[in-house]
C-alpha cells in the first residue's frame, strides 16, 4: 500500500557541484526537496521506491547500492542509491534522474528504508504506469514513493525546448494535479502534449497516479517555478 509520495524535479543542476556558479538559483528548489524526504521518512515505509524518466539504457529495475554519477556533466562526483556500500554485481549504471534522487538522498542521510529505482521511458503509455504503479504500491504493507520528473522545457525563448505558449498552461496543470493529489488529473495528462513540451514527469506521475488508486492521500505544493524555462515541481503526499 502507498502511504506517501515524494515528486521532485530531477535537473542535474540540482547538484551544486553541477551548478557551479548558478548553484545558488535552485536552493530553494533544494530545500524544498528536502522537506519532502522528511514527509517520506515519516511515514515509516517498508520500502522505497523511487521512479525517474531515462533513456532505453537505464530503463527497469536498479537495485539498492547503484551506482551513478555526475562525469557527464564535467564533475567527478559519484553516488549509490541507497545504502549499498559495495558495488551490486550486474548493477547498471543508474540514468540520471535517479543519479539525483540518490544524491537527494545522500545528502538527507536517508535510512528510513531500503531503496529501490526503476528506470521509466518516455513512450511508456498511461495504462502502463497505471498497472506498474499498482504493482509497486502492493508489493509491501507499507510503500513510499520518490517521483523524479521535471514538467515543460518549452517556458522561455531560452528553455530547451523553445518558448510554447502551450507550456504554462499544461505546468500549471500539473503543478495543481500534484498538489492536490489528484489522481484523475495526472492520469488524463495528455502523453503527446507532454512529448512535445519535452516533460520528463509525465511517465513516472502517472505511475505514481497508479500507485496511490483510491488510498486518498492529500496532496501538498511546497515549489513551482521555471527558473531555467523548465518548469520544476516539489509535491508530498501522504
Amino acid at each position: 500500500m502507498l502511504v506517501a509520495a515524494a515528486v521532485c524535479p530531477c535537473p542535474p543542476l540540482l547538484v551544486p557541484e553541477v551548478a557551479a556558479g548558478a548553484a545558488d538559483e535552485l536552493d530553494g528548489a533544494r530545500a524544498a526537496c528536502s522537506d519532502a524526504l522528511a514527509v517520506l521518512a515519516a511515514a515509516r515505509p517498508d520500502r522505497l521506491v523511487v521512479v525517474g524518466p531515462a533513456e532505453p539504457s537505464g530503463r527497469g529495475p536498479h537495485p539498492e547500492g547503484g551506482h551513478g554519477s555526475f562525469r557527464g556533466f564535467g564533475v567527478d562526483l559519484a553516488v549509490r542509491l541507497g545504502r549499498g556500500g559495495e558495488d551490486t554485481p550486474g548493477a547498471r549504471e543508474l540514468p540520471a534522474s535517479l543519479a539525483v534522487a540518490a544524491w537527494l538522498l545522500e545528502r538527507t542521510g536517508w535510512s528510513a528504508a531500503p531503496v529501490e529505482g526503476l528506470g521509466v521511458g518516455e513512450p511508456l503509455a498511461a495504462g502502463r504506469c497505471a498497472e506498474v504503479g499498482r504493482e509497486i504500491a502492493a508489493s509491501a504493507d507499507r510503500v513510499a514513493l520518490l517521483v523524479m520528473g521535471d514538467a515543460s522545457a518549452c517556458r522561455t525563448l531560452k528553455a530547451p525546448g523553445y518558448l510554447d505558449e502551450r507550456a504554462a498552461p499544461f505546468d500549471a496543470e500539473v503543478a495543481r494535479a500534484l498538489g492536490s493529489a489528484d489522481v484523475a488529473a495526472i492520469e488524463a495528462l495528455d502523453a503527446e502534449l507532454a512529448y512535445e513540451l519535452k516533460a520528463s514527469g509525465r511517465a513516472p506521475w502517472q505511475v505514481l497516479a497508479g500507485a496511490a488508486g483510491t488510498a486518498g492521500l492529500t496532496g501538498t505544493l511546497l515549489y513551482e517555478d521555471a527558473p531555467y524555462g523548465v518548469g520544476y515541481v516539489v509535491a508530498t503526499w501522504s
